[in-house]
């Protein structure tokens, strides 16, 4: 049943390859959160063109292991391990960046907080991590490759959730103010980007089976979208450079999130009081 919902929910897209590749053909492309889930699919996928791929993630053995694997392939893969919610990490990445001439960054890298504001509040630092990696650092590395995207007439591909276009829920204040911060940011930004020539899009992805979503018990049961059709629908918006992929029920949910804001809030209360309650 699972498999029919996801199906009906997250139709899948058929990548012409050929276009994709006419794309990227010699481009240099960054991906930030490259070793696993979406970011590492992604890798696979566009390792199959003669590009330039520049990876960056914490796990430094992880990326090698990808190096490693897709050694045979046509793109040329450079690695750089690097926490980029760690300023001084992420200046010495730019820094690594500057020698090269950067045509595309895809933001990919995230992190995703479950917890509920009453099991938050000496937790501060979970707020500040969550801003620094999903907000400051990609605002950071936009200002210093802004300059090279605007010489190459590049592209800027912002991997967001759907979740910030729609009503907000309750344990994820965290993640989707974060989220939703940059995606402001990025939105602010973009006409001024579009006149200089810079592409800007922006993935607003529903739930993707990875491993970020493992810990939280209940997305172990709720349709999700796979990481092969999440990057996917990326690798869509390299080739047609539209502004955003949504699913195709977005509009209606930010309908619902309209029409029914309090309703929302009142059914979270009545699904929070009966969780509290049946642990007593």
């Amino acid at each position: 049943m699972i498999g029919i919902i996801e199906s009906i929910l997250f139709p899948r897209v058929k990548i012409n390859k050929a276009l994709l590749a006419d794309k990227l053909q010699k481009k240099t492309i960054v991906i930030t959160g490259g070793s696993f889930g979406i970011g590492e699919q992604l890798c696979c996928q566009l390792s199959e063109i003669d590009c330039h791929l520049i990876l960056v993630a914490r796990t430094k053995e992880k990326l090698q292991q990808i190096q490693q694997e897709l050694q045979n392939k046509p793109a040329t893969i450079h690695l750089f391990s690097a926490d980029l919610s760690d300023e001084l990490q992420l200046d010495q990445f730019i820094l690594y960046l500057q020698k090269y001439t950067v045509d595309i960054v895809i933001n990919n890298a995230g992190k995703s907080i479950c917890r509920s504001t009453m099991k938050s509040l000496d937790r501060f630092h979970d707020f500040q991590r969550t801003m620094q990696l999903n907000y400051f650092a990609p605002v950071k590395l936009c200002f210093a490759l802004i300059p090279q995207l605007i010489n190459n007439k590049g592209h800027f591909i912002n991997v967001s959730a759907v979740n910030v276009l729609l009503a907000p829920t309750a344990y994820w204040a965290a993640y989707q103010a974060s989220k939703a911060a940059f995606d402001q940011w990025l939105r602010c930004a973009e006409a001024e980007l579009l006149i200089k020539g810079v592409t800007v899009s922006t993935a607003y992805l529903p739930l993707v089976k990875t491993r970020m979503i493992e810990p939280t018990q209940a997305y172990q049961y709720a349709p999700t979208m796979s990481r092969e059709q999440a990057a996917d629908h990326i690798c869509q918006l390299i080739i047609d450079q539209k502004a955003s992929y949504k699913p195709w029920w977005t509009l209606s949910g930010q309908l619902l999130s309209i029409l029914f804001a309090r309703s929302w809030v009142k059914l979270m209360q009545s699904y929070l009081k009966n969780k509290s309650n049946g642990r007593d």
